[in-house]
């Protein structure tokens, strides 16, 4: 621990040697003689702790960032992430922010050792929690747990929030000029469950892999899973790890998808600059990307084939389900399987009306189906749905003149990917995603005050030269 304790040492003395200009700029607001946030982050995440940690580099002080989980709980990578390792190679930065000393090599080696890292094909989920859990931590940052965003309502220039303790406690109402949605794979939408299941089966006979789940639960049970995706096989994984007698797992798909289109994003020409493409380039980019899909890595492919009560089922959506003798079944086109336990692996559906903090003004926000048609063979209804963003992540009036405080509101979700590439929620591209936001936010405050600073400008007096018989 005497070296995690050095890395410390040196982390402060980093962040003092690079603390220029520490000068707090913003001009502090009050409103109905409450005091007015400059910036509101929700979701306390590794892309909420980041956003926070830069604007605090920027000098901007008063914010505040929330998350409805416990300390320890935030992110997905303890509540419903089932690999085993990230899906991305270890020597990836982002949250340090160009800081050496706080990039996740910098924090393993001084907990683990050089050797250690070396050896390190990937890192494993846990130890990516741990190392943000200590990101926060080093820095400092500071985070209200157990705080629920409920409502987001537009008065004047600015957000009157609403705020509700996750334990029942009363209603605390908040203003802030800029609000950040930084809530994850869902926060665009909700987590997508096939009307074929929530409809035709009982409620305790699924789960959405998103949702807590016991797999001890599922232990002498047969399993069904659908979908295919990577999170779909570490489910399918842990569940047979967990004592499943049969798992199987079911995809539309009649193989496999062996490309995986994340891996050819990085590199800094794209990270930096998709979102600076024209709308034709964004969505032929994007309808490529969404049209690989990302395969399952191959030890996650590994971990199902340890397994000879595995079943992979090709080529086989649901056209039918339902209940029979007390065992849940499903038609496919190769037949009739039943199980004990479906687990729902089938992803997110983008869709804003969903969201109860945009739910007063979702409808007026811009869609890429509002601003794009593409040809007939570049569509893509799933991609439309996406809310269309500006520069920094803001949502676009659909109606220019209609609701012009969304420039104010910030989409740091997996729902700004087919705008802004590999950013948002993506470790991938937060190194690139997190200044843009912040330039963005910065850039806004300074403009909204620019009279102010033009009156603190026109009376400063402040002598540098003092009885200089040179100096008038």
């Amino acid at each position: 621990m005497s070296s995690l304790r050095d890395l410390e040492t040196r982390i402060a003395r980093d962040l003092s040697l690079t603390d220029y200009p520490a000068r707090s700029w913003v001009p502090a607001r009050r409103y109905r003689d409450e005091p007015v946030l400059d910036v509101l982050i929700v979701g306390a995440g590794q892309g909420g702790l980041a956003v926070t940690f830069h604007l605090l580099r920027e000098s901007v002080g008063n914010i505040m960032l929330i998350d409805q989980r416990k300390q320890g709980e935030e992110g997905p990578w303890t509540n419903f992430a089932r690999m085993v390792t990230l899906r991305t190679p270890k020597y990836l930065t982002g949250p340090d922010l160009g800081i050496p000393s706080l990039t996740p090599r910098a924090w393993y080696e001084a907990k683990y050792g050089a050797e250690a890292w070396d050896r390190l094909d990937k890192i494993p989920r846990e130890t990516w929690h741990d190392y943000i859990g200590w990101y926060r931590s080093v820095l400092k940052l500071p985070v209200r747990n157990e705080i629920r965003l409920t409502r987001i309502v537009p008065v004047d220039d600015l957000f009157e929030v609403t705020l509700m303790p996750t334990d029942g406690g009363g209603e605390e109402t908040r203003y802030a000029r800029k609000v950040v949605l930084a809530t994850g794979t869902e926060g665009s939408g909700r987590w997508s469950i096939p009307p074929l299941v929530e409809e035709k089966l009982p409620r305790d006979r699924y789960a959405h892999t998103a949702q807590p789940l016991d797999f001890n639960d599922l232990a002498g049970k047969k399993i069904g899973v659908l979908g295919a995706g990577a999170s779909a096989f570490d489910n399918a994984a842990t569940a047979l790890e967990h004592g499943a007698t049969e798992v199987s797992l079911f995809a539309r798909r009649q193989s496999i998808p062996a490309i995986n289109p994340f891996r050819w994003m990085e590199f800094s020409g794209f990270l930096h600059h998709f979102a600076d493409l024209d709308d034709v380039q964004r969505w032929e980019a994007m309808v490529k990307v969404y049209s690989f899909n990302q395969p399952p890595p191959r030890d996650t492919l590994d971990r199902v084939r340890r397994f000879p009560n595995f079943r992979l089922h090709l080529g086989s959506p649901w056209i039918e389900a339902g209940m029979e003798a007390g065992q849940v079944w499903a038609k496919t086109p190769d037949g009739r399987h039943e199980f004990d336990f479906v687990l729902v692996c089938t992803g997110t559906e983008v869709d804003l009306a969903r969201r109860p903090e945009l739910a007063g003004f979702s409808q007026h926000i811009a869609l890429w189906r509002d601003r794009y048609t593409p040809p007939p063979e570049l569509a893509h209804p799933k991609l439309t749905a996406h809310p269309y963003l500006g520069s920094a992540f803001q949502f676009i009036e659909k109606v220019p003149g209609t609701a012009p405080f969304l420039k104010n509101l910030h989409n740091f979700t997996f729902g700004a990917t087919p705008s802004m590439g590999l950013s948002g929620a993506s470790i991938s591209g937060m190194k690139f995603g997190v200044p843009r936001l912040v330039q963005g936010i910065t850039r806004d405050l300074f403009r909204a005050d620019a009279a102010l600073h033009q009156a603190s400008l026109a009376a400063y007096d402040v002598r540098e030269l003092v009885d200089d018989p040179w100096a008038s």
